[in-house]
């Protein structure tokens, strides 16, 4: 079979199209992995199987009378009602981070039971709750 010289000069461009095309998705995937961060909720946690190695958001209620300082660092509880999570967070609190409402945590989990944030995130009204907060503790009845 006798091939042309344009077809093969349009049979090369293509193949490096593809190649190109083919590297430019791999790095974008690669990314997105890394700076994607997935909610959990303490029953989620207890559930787990692995304990992720990259960045997660944990989200519930603070628990009441679990708010601990020591020097710049705060230990307290994120609980759906039904399962506890400790928190130690080093910096300073948001205003709107009080007891008994729903906050979410980004950090890295220690193990099932311990995890290490470093950013809060508070309710910004009396009303307001996450969405996934809320999903969690519909889930354990808790909430209407």
């Amino acid at each position: 079979m006798i091939v042309s010289k344009s077809t093969k000069n349009r049979l090369k461009i293509f193949s490096l199209i593809t190649i190109a095309t083919s590297i430019i998705f791999f790095f974008i995937y690669n990314n997105l992995q890394k700076n994607v961060v997935y909610f959990y909720a303490p029953q989620e946690i207890k559930n787990l199987t692995k304990i992720p190695s990259n960045k997660i958001r944990l989200g519930g209620l603070v628990k009441e009378g679990s708010l601990k300082k020591n020097s710049n660092t705060y230990v307290f509880i994120i609980t759906d009602l039904k399962n506890e999570i400790f928190v130690e967070y080093n910096g300073l609190l948001p205003n709107l981070f009080i007891e008994g409402k729903s906050a979410v945590v980004e950090g890295l989990l220690k193990d099932k039971k311990y995890f290490i944030a470093t950013t809060i995130l508070a309710k910004h009204d009396e009303n307001y709750m996450p969405p996934e907060v809320a999903n969690s503790l519909k889930k354990n009845k808790l909430i209407k």
